[in-house]
């Protein structure tokens, strides 16, 4: 039952990096025509830029990178809890800096230090999540139980979603 349980985690994980793949890459578009192509642009100044909106900081953009990268940290955290907190960190930022330059080398959309930051924080607070859902479940079992409910639920909304979008063009 484990090793069932462990494989639709893994199938649900890639599940969700072809979602964050959309989300990021393709800014949700469904048709390759849509994407805005042809923007080349580079931020390595932390909060700068991008994040900047009539002289304000935009928040809600960095809110949504955080939202965004949460299930990631619960997914490294239920699934490869033998690496290190630095291999987990490390992961966060390794694959948002890869959207990162897909964005920047495709041209496909704004590559900011910014989100890199940001959806690092968000796996993070994203296995800050799954640590304390740790604690309140007492036992590793429980945890990977309660999660497998949460992320199953939380992809059958996001399938729910994208067929009502696709629906919708």
């Amino acid at each position: 039952m484990k090793n069932k349980r462990t494989f639709l985690l893994h199938l649900l994980f890639v599940f969700y990096l072809a979602a964050l793949t959309w989300i990021i890459l393709f800014k949700m578009a469904v048709s390759f025509d849509t994407i805005d192509h042809g923007i080349r642009s580079l931020n390595l100044i932390p909060f700068k830029g991008a994040m900047i909106t009539n002289g304000r900081i935009n928040f809600s953009e960095m809110i949504d990178n955080i939202l965004v990268f949460c299930p990631f940290g619960i997914y490294i955290g239920v699934l490869y809890r033998r690496w290190n907190l630095s291999e987990k960190v490390l992961s966060f930022f390794s694959v948002s800096l890869i959207y990162e330059v897909l964005q920047y080398v495709l041209a496909i959309g704004r590559s900011d230090i910014t989100d890199v930051i940001m959806n690092t924080v968000g796996g993070i607070v994203g296995l800050l999540i799954y640590s304390l859902l740790n604690k309140i479940c007492r036992n590793e079992r429980m945890t990977e139980i309660v999660v497998f409910i949460c992320v199953a639920f939380g992809s059958a909304a996001v399938s729910g979603f994208l067929l009502a979008i696709f629906h919708a063009n």
